[in-house]
């Protein structure tokens, strides 16, 4: 099974640098050997979240991507997007896409990494999740059956196809644009991570602008 990545004990020190012309591919980040196709308009560039609910790492990266998501202009679209690496990723996937059919993702999505790291729960099986879903304003029939659609399954295939694509190693990851690579390892900590996205957005924004 792939591991998560570790984050790196020396940090980088991004936090002192300015901007984006700061930035040293292979230092800060990385490009995707292959772009993806990003979903969102023309006119905003979209950061990628890709993690696990399983990932400690990712579970500790949410309050300050949090954080950094909510002082975002309105060019920047942010996304997330469950890794699919096998075995219980794939179900966590699953569970994800679930919750994004039922409309309780937003909802759930803090309580759902909560639930697995702070109170020992698996979430991994169709009734467990069920039971988890139904304090969301859903039976634990709607719940069922939203896990086991096929759009759910179809979103779950679609996910599958981009970590095919962008190779990545392990989670968390943070993908702006389509094509530029965060982790915690280039970025010398989780805290670092949500600021090189930024300096990414800008020099995206300057690319758009030459």
């Amino acid at each position: 099974m792939f591991k998560t990545l570790m984050i790196a004990l020396a940090g980088l020190g991004f936090s002192t640098l300015a901007s984006s012309a700061s930035l040293v591919e292979g230092q800060h980040y990385e490009m995707l050997p292959e772009s993806i196709d990003t979903s969102v308009a023309e006119d905003q560039i979209e950061v990628r979240e890709v993690f696990w609910y399983g990932c400690p790492h990712c579970y500790n990266l949410e309050d300050p991507l949090n954080a950094w998501v909510a002082e975002q202009p309105e060019d920047v679209a942010f996304l997330r997007m469950p890794a699919t690496m096998g075995g219980d990723w794939n179900k966590h996937a699953i569970a994800f896409y679930a919750a994004q059919e039922l409309g309780i993702l937003d909802a759930i999505h803090d309580d759902f990494f909560h639930a697995i790291h702070e109170n020992g729960r698996g979430l991994t099986e169709v009734d467990d999740v069920a039971e988890f879903f139904s304090d969301y304003d859903v039976s634990e029939d709607e719940a069922r059956q939203a896990l086991k659609s096929f759009g759910v399954r179809n979103l779950v295939n679609q996910a599958h196809n981009r970590m095919r694509t962008m190779q990545l190693r392990g989670v968390p990851a943070l993908v702006v644009d389509g094509r530029y690579l965060v982790s915690p390892s280039s970025a010398g900590s989780l805290e670092n991570m949500p600021q090189i996205a930024g300096a990414l957005v800008e020099k995206v924004r300057e690319e758009r602008a030459d």
